[in-house]
């Protein structure tokens, strides 16, 4: 018989301090293109290819992100790669 998990949100932790800014950017970046490659993914988006620009930022319009720069747009496609290898 098959039991129900339940998980507990994770806590948050300050970021270090005294890093470089581009640091901060970076992390930041990479935090947001992966909850939008999940989005992605979870909506049936398994493909890079066809997770245009467009749908990427449709899809952060749906979840409440802010609009993803190119930059973060080419994250999102490379973390969807990395998850269908």
């Amino acid at each position: 018989m098959a039991t129900a998990m339940t998980f507990e949100p994770v806590k948050k932790k300050p970021l270090p301090a005294g890093l470089p800014r581009e640091w901060y950017e970076s992390h930041n970046r990479r935090l947001k293109a992966m909850r939008l490659a999940i989005s992605l993914l979870d909506s049936g988006t398994y493909d890079a290819r066809r997770a245009t620009n467009r749908k990427i930022r449709t899809m952060a319009v749906r979840t409440g992100v802010h609009r993803p720069s190119n930059v973060t747009c080419k994250l999102v496609r490379a973390f969807i790669v990395s998850n269908g290898a």
